[in-house]
């Protein structure tokens, strides 16, 4: 019997496998192909000397996504700290609606807060370009940053924080070199998917992008409108390859700070 559930459990595994990362191995066998269609006529790096020298449009747009990635990312990553050690470390009226109203847009759907923000940045006049992407990006990052940052401090040892009272330290001493150590994996992980929801943003980023602010995801999305390039293709695996690179080096660097 227990034989026949793990054999059960290995299928289900399998499958479940084969389903995430099969489209991806697809995708990076086609990105060899030397033909535009999806017959296989021999191995090339032709579409990847395209988009290294041909597709300035495609790196401009690349270049917009980490700048704009990088700097909300940053941004909501102090701002959902603070706001996450200020509701956990305080007792204040309303602290619990506080706590619950910061979770909601993790429900709303994305077509609502891009309609919302696009008829606030309407209502003040103030005209879509980067900086109406960058504010986009940080209001739906905060409550993620918020959760994630608040799920580690409540494993949060409060005594800690007391003890360093006792031997004197100041409120901010106590912050800046208790608590902020200790959440600091929650930080940098909350970071890190701030910048992966940014990269890939497509739907707010599209009613709130203006003339000149192209990111990727909407660049992509106007070139397959006339068919799939294999050039989105080789981008594809070359940022595959990026992330799986930037994993691994945050793994290594986690085990070598907080494991050691």
């Amino acid at each position: 019997m227990n034989r026949s559930k793990s054999r059960l459990s290995f299928f289900a595994f399998t499958v479940t496998v084969a389903f995430f990362y099969a489209p991806l191995l697809v995708l990076v066998f086609f990105s060899f192909n030397s033909s535009r269609t999806m017959a296989w006529s021999g191995f090339s790096l032709r579409w990847y000397a395209e988009l290294l020298f041909h597709s300035r449009d495609l790196w401009h747009a690349l270049g917009n996504s980490v700048i704009i990635a990088l700097s909300s990312a940053i941004t909501a990553t102090a701002l959902g700290t603070l706001g996450a050690i200020g509701i956990y470390w305080y007792n204040f009226r309303f602290k619990r609606y506080i706590s619950i109203a910061s979770f909601l847009p993790l429900i709303l759907p994305e077509i609502i807060m891009g309609v919302s923000l696009l008829i606030l940045f309407a209502a003040i006049g103030l005209p879509l370009s980067l900086l109406t992407i960058f504010i986009a990006h940080v209001t739906f990052n905060l409550p993620f940053v918020v959760l994630i940052v608040s799920s580690r401090l409540d494993e949060f040892d409060y005594s800690v924080v007391e003890a360093a009272y006792d031997l004197g330290a100041r409120e901010w001493d106590a912050l800046v070199k208790v608590v902020l150590p200790i959440s600091m994996p929650g930080i940098v992980a909350a970071f890190l998917i701030a910048v992966t929801l940014s990269l890939e943003d497509f739907v707010i980023t599209f009613f709130v992008a203006g003339p000149g602010s192209t990111t990727l995801p909407l660049q992509i999305y106007s070139m397959i409108r006339f068919g799939v390039s294999p050039v989105i293709n080789a981008l594809s695996v070359m940022l595959l390859a990026a992330s799986v690179t930037l994993a691994f080096l945050g793994r290594g660097a986690y085990r070598y700070l907080y494991q050691r």
